[in-house]
């Protein structure tokens, strides 16, 4: 192999190594983000939960007001 060919190479490598760094570094980024939707999902259901208990419970009373 020549020297050209060689840098050629290594700057290909460089160039995917990068690349890799960059990838990783946006896999994690979207693992957290992830992570903080499941959370919000878990808090927006057990919200939701409460609020059709609330609302039975009160169209329970109403109905036993007739």
């Amino acid at each position: 192999m020549e020297n050209s060919e060689i840098s050629q190479l290594e700057g290909r490598v460089d160039q995917l190594l990068e690349r890799f760094h960059q990838i990783q570094q946006e896999n994690r980024s979207l693992k957290v983000k992830q992570d903080e939707l499941i959370a919000d999902r878990a808090r927006l259901l057990e919200k939701n939960k409460l609020a059709t208990e609330k609302i039975e419970s009160i169209v329970t009373r109403l109905k036993t007001m007739e």
